[in-house]
């Protein structure tokens, strides 16, 4: 039989069922009827090409014209029975004639082998595979260059690539899907880096999604939210960094971090102007590393980057991925390391990102009390999923690998690992066992933080976790949950609380600064003043220090002075380090302006001091080689709570020693007394009283020698002069 208009044979044509289904992208196999197919007598190729005025094919050398024969599709009829690569010569009204190979004419992208680790959750390059990727193929007719699209949607019943280059067509190229995995697939010739696109999801319920593709390496800039294909091309110079750092023994360096929201850094900077003026700014004052917030695509600027809608896409709003690969690479290149922060505990609910992505609940559980968090009116991915783990675990690799960067901050770890985190009665459901752990999020995190170690010997896994979770950073074959270190919210709660209070009723209170030394070696710590604390009408931390200016400048100098003699690492947030007098928004710059006008010495005298503990502390292992353990840290006072006086030695591996003397009273002591194991003689390495900070500037001793009458059982004493609201540092001479 042959159709009466075009004179095919029905043979040739698609079956109208299924060219329905093709046409309302809801078929699960394009590649059966599109491209070149034998059929009986010889072989036909279909195309479909909606609007096209003329479609040709470049076949043996020989152009041979198709026939139209309704809904877009046009069909060549052949007499071979092998046909060897041809290409598509489609003339259009107004754009003219295009040559280009026929999407359905290539294999899978995925192998047998990705299909298998895809679905057991085990694919460690996940974004090689799924997503948008440029790839070459080699033909009869010479190279073809395209997009390979991928996207994991096991609920759809159809799924097609739109974007501008086909003007959102869903038609006209739908994908197949590679049997239960529930990945869909197609390899379109000719769409390159910088083509906008989605994923049109048709759901079993009929709705037709387009959604941003979740493993996406770029997305436009929001309010925008197409993904975009990249194809990067960048030269990393940071070789001899990271062979280093595959070897160093980090927790035992010098760490100080500067927390950094790029897009307030400095209001209208792109990653490539920090790219000189952030890196020389962190390295002039000293700093080990920045921790950069959540630089992952989000549509909404005021979460900072905390809902993230593009995992695998770094933020268009301040540039390319590879103007921040230059960024990270110049940190490096500068002896900095680049921490970013991570939140893989929840994810906004906007229709056109991951949320109910094919229809049903798929990244998120599928149970609202385990699968919604209602403070943040987000979702929760559903950790026992082999899917949804294989996508955060191999996010958590691919920041490393593509971006280089030397550590994951890990967002509401507590969120994650309880049931019943900000929920009430009869809003969460216990785990098997009957108990409150999210046992699934437990093993998610193990796996994550066992792989990045295992893969990248020298990267920092940080979790940010509120509560007193036993072994945070405990290996995972011990049972922990394997991170390198843990945010010491204990501490940071408890001396905010107690500098805040003015000098005179700090006596009471005494315990609070103390108390830290009681669980200091439960856990890998590190010391944090973040955003957190001057956000949400908390103000700025020189706002929380009582008196007048120039008792919050001394009080600030103090709290530094405390903090990097504290066992642990420091993290303090952009505009600490010089007193910002007002409180962080991201619509704003940094207060620069504190460093100019009435009351600049203030601030320029606590920067000058952040510059100067960085230079001795980098100096000194006593401050970090011994962070965690005991041996690191012993008390030499730390019951005088009638005058605030704390004081303490820091040992370090190589056994040196460093005296730190804490008067966080109003009252000076000029004659104070304090017992030392060590005799001889001792040098002042810093003094936050310092003239030069802008402090009283009394006159103290460069150094200072022991007696042998002892003191409060040690066999020798040192008397010092301590003034008011200060700390100061005293480092052993060995050989005295």
């Amino acid at each position: 039989m042959h159709d009466a208009d075009s004179g095919i044979d029905q043979h040739l044509l698609i079956p109208a069922p299924d060219m329905e289904r093709l046409h309302n992208c809801s078929h699960h196999a394009p590649h059966d009827f599109y491209g070149w197919h034998a059929v009986e007598g010889g072989s036909v190729i279909r195309t479909r090409q909606p609007g096209a005025e003329l479609v040709e094919i470049l076949i043996h050398n020989e152009l041979r014209a198709a026939t139209p024969v309704g809904d877009d599709v046009w069909v060549l009829a052949l007499p071979d029975i092998y046909t060897p690569d041809y290409r598509l010569q489609i003339t259009w009204p107004e754009a003219g004639t295009i040559v280009s190979a026929d999407p359905y004419a290539f294999l899978p992208t995925l192998g047998n082998l990705d299909i298998h680790l895809v679905s057991e959750g085990r694919h460690e390059r996940l974004w090689d595979v799924l997503g948008a990727n440029v790839r070459s193929y080699e033909t009869a007719l010479g190279t073809v260059t395209g997009t390979a699209f991928a996207v994991w949607a096991p609920n759809a019943i159809g799924v097609a690539v739109v974007g501008e280059f086909c003007v959102w067509n869903a038609s006209q190229y739908p994908m197949r899907s590679l049997g239960s995995s529930g990945v869909w697939e197609l390899f379109i010739p000719d769409v390159g880096a910088g083509a906008a696109y989605k994923f049109a999801v048709q759901t079993k319920e009929g709705h037709r999604r387009d959604k941003a593709d979740p493993m996406a390496k770029a997305a436009q800039c929001p309010p925008e939210t197409a993904s975009v294909v990249v194809d990067s091309r960048y030269e990393w110079c940071d070789g001899e960094w990271l062979r280093n750092r595959s070897s160093a023994d980090l927790l035992n360096e010098p760490m100080s971090i500067y927390e950094v929201h790029l897009g307030s850094w400095k209001i209208g900077k792109g990653y490539r102007d920090l790219t000189t003026e952030l890196v020389d700014y962190v390295a002039e004052q000293g700093f080990t590393h920045v921790e950069l917030m959540p630089v992952s695509e989000h549509p909404f600027g005021g979460s900072w980057g905390y809902q993230v809608s593009g995992y695998y896409a770094p933020t268009a709003r301040w540039g390319s991925p590879d103007e921040l690969r230059a960024l990270i690479d110049e940190f490096h290149n500068r002896g900095i390391g680049v921490i970013v922060d991570w939140v893989p505990a929840h994810f906004p609910k906007d229709d056109w990102a991951l949320a109910r992505f094919d229809g049903p609940a798929l990244y998120e559980h599928a149970d609202w009390r385990r699968g919604e968090q209602k403070e943040w009116g987000t979702y929760v991915f559903d950790f026992g999923r082999n899917e949804v783990r294989n996508f955060l675990v191999a996010n958590a690799l691919y920041w490393i690998e593509e971006f280089h960067i030397d550590g994951l901050r890990v967002d509401a770890v507590a969120s994650m690992l309880y049931l019943d985190y900000s929920r009430e009665e009869g809003e969460w459901t216990p785990n098997q066992y009957g108990g409150r752990e999210n046992l699934d999020a437990v093993q998610f995190l193990q796996e994550m933080n066992a792989t990045v170690h295992r893969t990248h010997p020298g990267v920092l896994t940080i979790a940010e976790e509120s509560t007193s979770w036993q072994g945070v950073t405990a290996p995972t074959e011990q049972g922990g949950l394997g991170f390198s270190l843990k945010w010491n919210m204990g501490w940071m709660n408890d001396t905010l609380e107690y500098f805040k209070l003015d000098p005179i009723h700090r006596e009471h209170h005494h315990n609070e600064i103390t108390f830290s030394m009681i669980y200091a070696y439960s856990e890998k710590y590190v010391l944090p003043f973040s955003h957190d604390e001057v956000v949400h009408g908390k103000g700025s931390l020189w706002g929380r220090m009582p008196g007048d200016d120039w008792n919050k400048a001394a009080g600030l100098r103090a709290l530094y002075g405390y903090m990097f003699s504290h066992p642990g690492k420091n993290l303090l947030f952009m505009g600490q380090e010089f007193g910002q007098t007002g409180e962080w928004d991201e619509a704003h710059s940094v207060d620069w302006s504190n460093l100019e006008g009435w009351g600049h010495e203030y601030h320029e005298g606590i920067q000058k001091l952040v510059r100067d503990i960085h230079q001795v502390y980098r100096s000194s292992p006593a401050l970090y080689s011994q962070d965690h353990t005991y041996e690191g840290f012993q008390w030499v006072k730390g019951d005088d709570a009638a005058n605030n006086i704390l004081a303490y030695l820091r040992w370090g591996a190589d056994d040196s020693a460093l005296l730190a003397v804490v008067n966080l009273s109003g009252s000076s002591q000029e004659s104070y007394p304090l017992g030392t194991p060590r005799a001889g003689e001792w040098e002042l390495v810093l003094n936050t009283d310092a003239a030069e900070y802008q402090g009283a500037g009394n006159d103290l001793p460069a150094v200072v020698s022991t007696d042998a009458s002892g003191w409060d059982g040690f066999e020798h004493k040192l008397t010092l002069h301590v003034p008011a609201n200060s700390v100061q540092w005293y480092r052993h001479r060995r050989n005295s």
